[in-house]
């Protein structure tokens, strides 16, 4: 006769675990979606050259935020302070600039583990860009760069908050998000595109309002 014995699976300290897999109370997820769209003033060869070496473009356009590399493809960045009920976070978040793959950039995000351990019992990062480059059949040379941002954000907040209406700590949380991603992305959007105009020595199109 065999047996089989079947070994447990050992206890996994809650401490240990991202803040996405938290079951505390306190740890609030808001995420949004995004997309809006660069014309560059080029035949898509030249803009893909030029984002491919982001080591020069990424930390030009990311000033002022504060830029340290990590790795060959790796950022981190330091975004600012920002608050909500009384509340504030200076988010660092790490994010590697994938190698493009059929006209298509990819953004991810790098865990926190690997470059500040400590923050992962504060927030979590789910950071998801893709950049795609369409060129545009007109009398003169043009490129559009449309991208997409799926993110995700786990705050561990004070108690305190928890004794305000749960759609009030959610709907102010997830606004906070929307104005952090629309002040940000829309700089780094207008920073990229004059810069590769610049550097190009071509006239940049004029800023066009947000899509979101």
């Amino acid at each position: 006769m065999i047996s089989s014995v079947t070994t447990p699976e050992p206890e996994v300290d809650a401490s240990d675990l991202p803040l996405r897999r938290c079951h505390d109370t306190r740890v609030r997820c808001y995420s949004s979606q995004f997309a809006d769209v660069m014309e560059m003033r080029a035949p898509a060869k030249t803009v893909a050259a030029y984002l491919d070496r982001h080591e020069g473009w990424f930390r030009r356009c990311a000033a002022p935020m504060e830029v340290d590399s990590l790795g060959q493809n790796g950022y981190r960045l330091t975004l600012g302070r920002f608050g909500n009920f009384g509340f504030e976070v200076e988010p660092t978040i790490g994010l590697e600039l994938l190698p493009q793959s059929q006209g298509v950039y990819r953004i991810c995000t790098v865990p926190p583990e690997q470059f500040q351990p400590g923050l992962r019992d504060l927030y979590d990062v789910e950071f998801n860009a893709a950049l795609r480059l369409e060129e545009q059949n007109a009398e003169t040379p043009h490129t559009d760069v449309r991208w997409e941002l799926d993110l995700s954000v786990w705050i561990k907040l004070p108690a305190v908050i928890g004794l305000l209406p749960e759609s009030l700590v959610q709907s102010s949380g997830d606004h906070l998000l929307r104005q952090i991603v629309r002040q940000i992305s829309r700089r780094l959007t207008w920073k990229v595109q004059e810069d590769f105009h610049a550097t190009h020595s071509l006239e940049c199109p004029p800023r066009r309002r947000a899509q979101f």
